[in-house]
């Protein structure tokens, strides 16, 4: 008797699939069967990530060095200039036998050399950028859902043909999500309440509630403090935009710089906090905020195009909001530090472009497609940003090894010899950081990135738990990992913090985080509430749990 396949089987040929629908004119008076084996075509996501070891652009390492390193030489160059120039000059005054005039001239031209040298280096050099808190939005009870109560809801609507929904129901169960995440009231209610009205209410209930709960703990006032505002939010973009309605809200000086950036996926946490911290270098003595979301209610997907049910059965409502700083009095009360962001764009490359796009199914309903080249295309973007990324933060022993490689691999080209015994060396991020905040996009891309990277289950505990507690939230997830991290009481002074996101575009970006401070874990009693900004006051004592599925 043949034994029954595999869970891991299982969901290597059904979790990522995809059904593109399409008509055919010429198949009216075929049979029935014809025309439904010729309108229907079953493309399958390849799940793997390519090998990043086969291949390794050296033009991305020299990126890395030149966007890191070649920056923090020039701006210490006047530094290292200035002492030699203050011996002269005093040696020129101390050394001279007689008071010449042309002495004095020649002592006063090289101390004004040193100080104009000084006072270029102060200037140019970079101003440190501080996180000093950050609030993850946790939903009421009322919101929550469990995986049953999602399937029930889903079949409730009678949107969905059989298939579909037995569709869902696969991906659902193996979705890696838990019993207690969280979807807005207009999605829950029955039927479905889809208007501006419900998509504004989700909006500002997930904005307002972690900002109220960040402005509390920072003691921050934001009519007089707050400078820079960026708001990110892909799907819903309202006219006045998420960014007016935050300093209609808290009504916020006139002179703050306010941005809305849409359309960047779930990546685009980090491009905020880019934006921002380029917006602090430019502007001293300031705070900046920004608010990472995504609204569900006007972007739920009513149809049966199996390239499009993915996103209702893992994404979940959720968002986060951040302060930062550059005022040095922020220095001993900050969490952190930003060190580095890179960034990686793929979207010269059509298959890049396509690979994650919202369009309308042949019914005319709007939803994001997922094409077959998604895990491929992430991969890709993937080992670019990674390469980047190395020789910032990788210590010199890896980045040695890996140059070793690489040029054992160039003699052996060279002399017409096998590559295959000599393949690039992957270095050991865990030598560079001690916690990972890898996007919580699904079960399969943290399988994946886990695999590709040599990362341990317990570098991915943050993203798993996540995914389980919270679902996928979009570029807010990243904050809900490091927030995990904090509750358990992991965070010390010290420590690296490596944050990477995906998003359609395509687009992959890290952050780089030192940790300023030991941060204390979650009381074993708390309740939650009040201005606490960790949404896993009220569960962190059951995670991680002994079976994700």
């Amino acid at each position: 008797m043949e034994a029954a396949p595999s869970t891991a089987a299982v969901m290597e040929r059904e979790r990522l699939t995809a059904e593109l629908a399409f008509a055919e004119a010429a198949a009216a008076k075929a049979s029935s069967a014809v025309r439904r084996s010729r309108s229907m075509t079953v493309v399958k996501i390849r799940r793997r990530l390519p090998d990043f070891a086969r291949s390794v652009n050296l033009k991305y390492v020299r990126l890395g060095l030149r966007s890191g390193c070649i920056p923090a030489l020039s701006s210490w160059v006047p530094l290292a200039l200035a002492p030699p120039l203050l011996a002269a000059a005093a040696y020129s005054l101390v050394g001279m036998d007689k008071l010449y005039s042309l002495d004095l001239l020649t002592c006063a031209a090289w101390l004004g050399a040193a100080v104009l040298l000084l006072t270029v280096y102060f200037l140019k050099r970079p101003r440190p950028v501080y996180l000093v808190d950050f609030a993850c939005y946790q939903p009421g009870d009322e919101h929550s859902i469990s995986k049953d109560g999602f399937l029930e809801m889903t079949e409730s609507t009678g949107f969905f043909n059989a298939e579909a929904l037995e569709f869902q129901t696969k991906i659902t169960k193996r979705s890696g999500l838990g019993d207690r995440t969280y979807l807005p009231p207009g999605i829950q209610a029955r039927p479905p309440r889809l208007s501006m009205a419900e998509a504004r209410a989700e909006a500002e209930t997930v904005m307002f509630g972690c900002l109220d709960a960040l402005f509390a703990a920072t003691g921050i006032d934001p009519r007089r403090d707050v400078r820079v505002l960026v708001v990110n939010c892909s799907l819903f973009n309202p006219t006045p935009s998420l960014a007016s309605m935050v300093v209609h809200r808290y009504k916020m000086r006139e002179d703050v710089k306010s941005f809305n950036l849409g359309g960047m996926g779930c990546s685009a946490g980090l491009i905020a906090v880019d934006l921002a911290r380029d917006m602090l270098q430019a502007n001293p003595g300031c705070y900046a905020v920004v608010v990472s979301t995504e609204n569900i209610t006007l972007n739920w997907y009513f149809g049966n195009d199996r390239s499009m049910l993915l996103s209702n059965c893992i994404f979940r409502m959720g968002g986060a909001a951040v302060l930062l700083s550059n005022r040095r009095a922020d220095a001993g009360r900050a969490k952190y530090r930003l060190l580095h962001t890179v960034r990686t764009h793929k979207g010269a490359a059509d298959e890049s472009y396509g690979c994650v796009y919202q369009r309308e199914d042949g019914a005319g309903r709007v939803g994001v497609s997922l094409a077959r080249e998604l895990m491929a295309v992430a991969g890709d973007a993937l080992k670019t940003n990674i390469t980047t990324l190395g020789p910032l933060v990788l210590p010199l022993s890896e980045q040695l090894k890996f140059l070793r490689s690489l040029v054992l691999r160039c003699v052996l080209r060279s002399r017409g010899g096998g590559t295959g015994a000599a393949r690039p060396y992957i270095p050991d991020f865990r030598r560079a950081f001690e916690h990972f905040c890898v996007h919580a996009g699904g079960r399969a891309v943290l399988e994946e990135v886990q695999r590709s990277l040599g990362l341990g289950d317990a570098d991915m505990e943050p993203s798993r738990c996540t995914l389980h507690r919270f679902g996928n939230t979009s570029s807010s997830s990243l904050w809900y990992e490091l927030a995990y991290a904090e509750a358990k009481g992991r965070v010390r002074r010290g420590h690296r913090v490596w944050q990477i996101g995906f998003g359609s575009g395509f687009k992959c970006n890290s952050a780089v985080w030192r940790a300023l401070r030991d941060v204390p874990p979650v009381p074993a009693d708390s309740t939650g509430g009040g201005s606490n900004c960790n949404p896993w006051v009220d569960s962190i004592q059951g995670y991680p749990p002994k079976a994700y599925i």
